[in-house]
């Protein structure tokens, strides 16, 4: 599993779901946790960060910048492509979870979800960072 101190960023264009996101992932010992309203100002906060952002928590369907487009932007800069990232959305259309896969996401969450669902894709997406550095 992700150290408890990676500093995490959590993107939902709903508050109440950033927070939902944010409380479960305090339940499961997370200290450092960051929230963005949409993937631009997802963006902007991943540039910015320092320490660095060690896990993304994306929202799918979002205004300005999906959560696709954020994982591509995140995919394509050397700096942050191997940040672990996983999708969140209400979306379970296979094609989708194939282009999100082909974009390369390191896990999926289906909405609605439960504190052990995000648990374990956690330590799934761990798993394959892992492997991947």
């Amino acid at each position: 599993m992700f150290d408890k101190a990676t500093r995490v960023l959590v993107v939902d264009d709903m508050l109440t779901m950033r927070k939902i996101v944010s409380k479960t992932l305090k339940e499961l010992g997370f200290t450092d946790i960051t929230e963005a309203a949409d993937g631009q100002k997802a963006w902007d906060a991943i540039q910015a960060a320092n320490p660095p952002i060690g896990l993304i928590v994306s929202d799918w369907n979002m205004p300005n910048c999906t959560g696709l487009d954020l994982l591509k932007r995140v995919r394509a800069d050397g700096r942050f492509k191997h940040t672990p990232f996983v999708l969140l959305t209400a979306e379970s259309e296979s094609h989708q979870v194939m282009e999100a896969v082909k974009a390369g996401v390191d896990n999926y969450i289906v909405k609605p979800f439960t504190a052990e669902t995000l648990k374990t894709k956690l330590e799934e997406a761990h798993k394959r960072t892992q492997n991947r550095s």
